[in-house]
């Protein structure tokens, strides 16, 4: 059991199909035990052969995942309220949360408009590279956060994400007490994200909502989407339970 969760957790880590050689490496195993542990798991519907030979994640995975998102009233609220604020904003809404240093798209609703977008749920990226990122670790005090920017901030295929430490960790501190936070074009190009903390009882940002859009767009109209996502955010908590009206409004 330990060794098959092994293979499974280095195919998520790594967000990518990997041959069992690059497996068996990565978890320290011996290749023939690898191969026993493929066999069955994709015999069981857990993994999934491509026709090249890698390996992936399998359909039984995503449907306990299916299962396991319906039991979870949070995500059932957010998913409405992303819906709601992609029909209201016109463009795409995602909602994400925190996985250790990165940051992991949990549910998305795709805009009108045929800007494309590339992170898709189920994306894992560096902390430091979105603007939910620096949220999701907002309410930490600064030298915790210091220290896990220290650790796990990476340089972005733009080059425009910042890397300092302690400038992300007064960026996330700002960010959070302002319940807002911007990025544009530090992940991808031409690409912007805006996104508002979505915190639970305990003041914890646990989750963020957020608008992916052109960065043309927030340059040109920034309060028409910062209004709007602030607003789906506190929207979330009051459903939860988590905020009162005037908590939001102090």
């Amino acid at each position: 059991m330990n060794r098959a969760l092994q293979v499974i957790d280095y195919l998520y880590e790594t967000g990518s199909p990997a041959g069992a050689y690059a497996i068996a490496k990565a978890v320290k195993a011996p290749l023939s035990t690898v191969y026993v542990i493929i066999d069955d798991l994709v015999e069981k519907n857990m993994l999934a052969r491509n026709p090249d030979g890698s390996i992936w994640l399998g359909a039984r995975l995503y449907h306990y995942g299916l299962a396991y998102a319906r039991s979870l009233d949070f995500m059932s609220v957010a998913t409405q309220e992303m819906h709601d604020l992609c029909r209201t904003s016109g463009e795409t809404v995602q909602v994400c949360g925190r996985d250790r240093d990165h940051m992991l798209v949990l549910a998305m609703a795709e805009g009108l408009s045929h800007f494309q977008v590339a992170s898709r749920v189920g994306t894992r990226v560096p902390l430091n590279w979105t603007a939910s990122g620096r949220l999701l670790v907002g309410h930490l005090p600064e030298g915790e956060r210091i220290e896990l920017f220290k650790r796990c901030a990476r340089t972005s295929p733009t080059g425009r994400a910042e890397i300092n430490a302690r400038t992300l960790s007064d960026a996330a501190g700002k960010a959070f007490s302002e319940r807002l936070s911007i990025q544009v074009a530090e992940s991808d190009y031409s690409v912007a994200c805006i996104a508002s903390p979505i915190c639970d009882r305990d003041g914890q940002c646990i989750a963020t909502i957020s608008i992916v859009l052109p960065e043309q767009k927030v340059l040109s109209d920034e309060s028409h989407y910062t209004d709007h996502v602030r607003a789906s955010a506190q929207r979330i908590e009051e459903l939860m339970g988590w905020r009162t009206t005037d908590l939001l409004n102090r």
